[in-house]
């Protein structure tokens, strides 16, 4: 990663002052009388087709779509799974010890990103991709293959958590990554509507989770009574992941590396005191803490919502309100799928008005829906739970609905990938991943329905506090990286421009001394 100052390339060199790498160190313009900038050429800027970036995109869509399919089938399973995995065991401390493997898998995930965030910083997004998703397709498969306490026991929960651990560990490097990735993917213009499509695989992967549950538990009981997925159609779903995960590996095999992080390795090694640098887990700490901290309060006000109306839902509307298992996970269905059809929207609505109106949306609308949300949820008429999910969808959609862009563009190119990994996965670890098991644990403490109504706010308004202290980052370039556009027109433009336009700061881009050509990504050869 090189330094900003074409003199001497390091920022410590007597021609950058502490005055100058302090500016950079909070992402603002540096003192530029202590050192000279080179302006931006049309050869600099990154050229990435729309068919180039579509491709790149699915790609990683499809890795978020597994990840999300299994925690929609443990989702649903759950109240299954208790009679699988904890038969003897009280009904509601059963249940509760399957919902801590979830919450396990979660407690996993920061070791997962402490070692595959740093790692995809200095080998590569692709690579770290492609090993998150084999590690997460075969954990997966293999819960379908797992003892029962009938045959073996209380010992039965041991291998499920273990697999759990697995899918964390995994997992702590596939959000992150897919995150990083898509974000370098996308042109400065349109990085809210495009990096919105990793989130719409999600929820598409959530909704198909379901509806295989739905679909199993309808035909095995059908075939074989109402015991038939106690019995063995539990297992059919999890196995489904096989060919999933074929499917999932073949794409990512076939990704390219993103051309931000390929211009930044290209670059002279960095300083350590280089902000911009590319840096472990230490060296992000220090660096860039405050943005790691804005970042887990957006993911903690994100996923506390987030898993309440996918993983957790399930459980209250079956346990709490009294709906049958089919028709608890029908439900959030329609309702997944039209906030997944939305996304775009709000990405597309973020590059246009900003990143913070829309969280600020998000933040007000978990504060003004949520409570009288889980109200029209215990009427216990499916009308009323229809209308309930709609409402609690509203504030999830707004959150997600450009997270994907601005997470990632709050960290430099070079640090991106362990910084994400270290700012997502400890919230959502700490804050997201634990919400069905807080949530049940809070009504069985204090026998008050609305607890997860609370706990959902509470967050929603950290969140939103945080979000007032957020450096605005739609239509920027990435720190760290040039310009990205879609066609040579708006490269020349951009740079012809570049002195009206507040949006362009070069003292954040790897900008070198002798251009190598431009980088038009959608030549032969690339």
């Amino acid at each position: 990663m090189p330094s900003h100052d074409p003199a001497d390339h390091r920022p410590n060199q007597p021609g950058a002052s502490a005055a100058t790498a302090g500016a950079r160190a909070a992402g603002a313009p540096p003192a530029v009388d202590t050192w000279e900038l080179r302006r931006l050429e049309v050869e600099d800027v990154l050229v990435v087709k729309t068919g180039r970036v579509k491709r790149a995109i699915s790609g990683t869509v499809v890795g978020n779509f597994m990840e999300w399919f299994d925690f929609g089938i443990y989702g649903y399973l759950a109240v299954t799974m208790t009679a699988v995995f904890t038969a003897g065991m009280d009904e509601s401390l059963g249940l509760l010890v399957v919902l801590l493997g979830f919450a396990i898998s979660f407690l996993v995930r920061p070791l997962g990103g402490l070692v595959l965030g740093p790692l995809g910083d200095r080998i590569g997004r692709q690579k770290v991709l492609f090993f998150t998703m084999a590690m997460m397709a075969a954990a997966t498969a293999l819960i379908g293959l797992l003892p029962t306490a009938a045959q073996i026991g209380a010992w039965a929960i041991v291998p499920l958590y273990l697999l759990k651990m697995v899918q964390g560990f995994s997992t702590g490097g596939e959000y992150a990554g897919a995150t990083t990735y898509v974000a370098e993917f996308s042109p400065d213009r349109s990085r809210g509507f495009w990096s919105s499509w990793l989130d719409v695989g999600s929820y598409v992967g959530f909704a198909a989770g379901a509806s295989v549950v739905a679909l199993t538990t309808w035909i095995t009981e059908s075939i074989s009574g109402p015991s038939a997925m106690v019995d063995y159609g539990w297992r059919i779903p999890f196995l489904i992941a096989i060919p999933l995960g074929v499917v999932a590996i073949w794409f990512r095999m076939r990704i390219p590396e993103t051309p931000a992080y390929e211009v930044a390795q290209a670059a002279e090694e960095p300083d350590a005191d280089d902000p911009l640098a590319r840096h472990g887990i230490l060296g992000i700490l220090r660096h860039h803490w405050r943005a790691v901290l804005i970042a887990m309060a957006v993911v903690a006000a994100t996923n506390t919502a987030g898993y309440a109306l996918t993983s957790y839902m399930p459980t209250y509307l079956e346990d709490t309100v009294g709906l049958s298992t089919v028709t608890a996970a029908l439900a959030t269905v329609p309702v997944l799928l039209l906030m997944s059809a939305m996304l775009p929207v709000l990405g597309r609505l973020s590059d246009r008005i900003g990143r913070k109106p829309v969280y600020l949306m998000a933040a007000g609308s978990v504060v003004v829906l949520i409570l009288p949300a889980f109200w029209l949820m215990q009427l216990g008429e499916l009308w009323a739970v229809m209308v309930a999910l709609a409402m609690v969808a509203v504030p999830v959609a707004l959150w997600i609905g450009c997270s994907a862009a601005t997470l990632p563009a709050l960290f430099p190119t070079a640090s991106r990938f362990g910084a994400m990994a270290i700012a997502y996965n400890l919230s959502v670890s700490l804050f997201g991943g634990t919400t069905p098991l807080f949530s049940q644990a809070l009504i069985d403490l204090t026998g008050n329905t609305y607890m997860p109504a609370f706990y959902i706010m509470f967050f929603g308004i950290v969140g939103g506090l945080a979000v007032l202290g957020m450096r605005e980052t739609a239509q920027r370039p990435l720190i760290g990286s040039v310009p990205t556009v879609e066609t040579r027109a708006e490269a020349v433009e951009l740079v012809a421009t570049q002195d009206e336009n507040p949006l362009i700061d070069t003292s954040s881009m790897p900008l070198v001394e002798s251009p190598q050509g431009e980088r038009e990504l959608a030549g032969a050869g690339r």
